[in-house]
């Protein structure tokens, strides 16, 4: 049982910071901000973070400074999350994570060349949140629960491992029921995927799809997704991350067809036969 939750003194960076967030989240603990002893490193009810030059999840250290400059880029966050068997579902679902493994690893010159943007724009995108949460953090030597910080980096790390739990249970869900679709015309395909009503998934089905499609890696495959509407018996019909191919006002007109959005990227439907889906998506296929 971690009793302490320890990380370095001086600046703080968000991956400390959000490492202990979840840290406190999980165990409740208090935080101290100093260097570690070699008993504390010894100890696994000490978590070390960002800081000791040592990462044993068995022991609960997780510093990633002592890795070699060919190490894929990470952060003490990651760590943290990859112990905790949800590193895969963040890195997946999390855009902000990879950038933020970038920025502490090879700082804002490299991560800015990785992301193909202007050096200015790292800056940029700074958050007036992220500079007081984290200068606060700075200031602190101790942080103990119901102190408002503490409390913060607690709501924090609470609904940071929600989302990543809950998402990990519904994609498992989705996974159990879901049906790939090859929809063809002549030499040109679309993929598709089609969640049936049974599945059970009600509550945001669509979100569900899109969580799966992203964990899997199917980004550059997938157009469109096929869902049960949460207002109706029949289905949604969208596409997925804007495709081109896609424009659902093309079938408004159709009978069945009781909502497709101006802009194209979705209708709704009371077809519930799967051959009538895929004529709605292949009705909306500009080819």
């Amino acid at each position: 049982m971690i009793h302490t939750i320890l990380t370095h003194p001086g600046g703080a960076h968000k991956d400390d910071f959000l490492a202990a967030c979840v840290l406190v989240a999980e165990h409740g603990a208090p935080i101290v901000r100093r260097d570690p002893t070699d008993a504390e490193l010894d100890d696994p009810g000490v978590a070390i973070v960002d800081v000791g030059g040592r990462h044993e999840p068995a022991q609960s250290n997780f510093d990633h400074h002592h890795f070699g400059r060919e190490h894929p880029p990470t952060c003490a966050l990651s760590l943290v999350l990859d112990h905790l068997g949800l590193y895969g579902e963040a890195k997946s679902l999390c855009d902000w994570l990879e950038p933020a493994e970038w920025f502490d690893s090879r700082g804002p010159k490299k991560t800015a060349e990785w992301l193909n943007v202007p050096r200015r724009a790292i800056s940029q995108l700074h958050s007036p949140i992220d500079v007081t949460m984290l200068r606060r953090f700075a200031a602190s030597s101790e942080l103990a629960p119901g102190q408002t910080l503490y409390e913060v980096m607690r709501f924090v790390g609470e609904d940071l491992l929600s989302y990543l739990r809950e998402a990990r249970t519904r994609i498992a869900e989705v996974r159990t029921h879901v049906t790939r679709w090859t929809l063809e015309d002549g030499d040109a395909r679309l993929q598709g995927l089609f969640l049936p009503r049974s599945s059970g998934v009600l509550d945001e089905p669509s979100g569900a799809l899109a969580s799966l499609i992203r964990f899997e890696g199917w980004q550059s495959e997938i157009a469109v997704m096929v869902y049960p509407d949460r207002r109706g018996t029949g289905y949604g019909i969208s596409r997925y991350d804007d495709h081109p191919a896609l424009d659902f006002s093309r079938v408004q007109a159709e009978p069945d067809v009781h909502f497709a959005h101006a802009s194209g990227f979705v209708c709704k439907t009371s077809a519930t036969e799967e051959e009538r889906l895929k004529a709605l998506i292949l009705g909306a296929w500009m080819r």
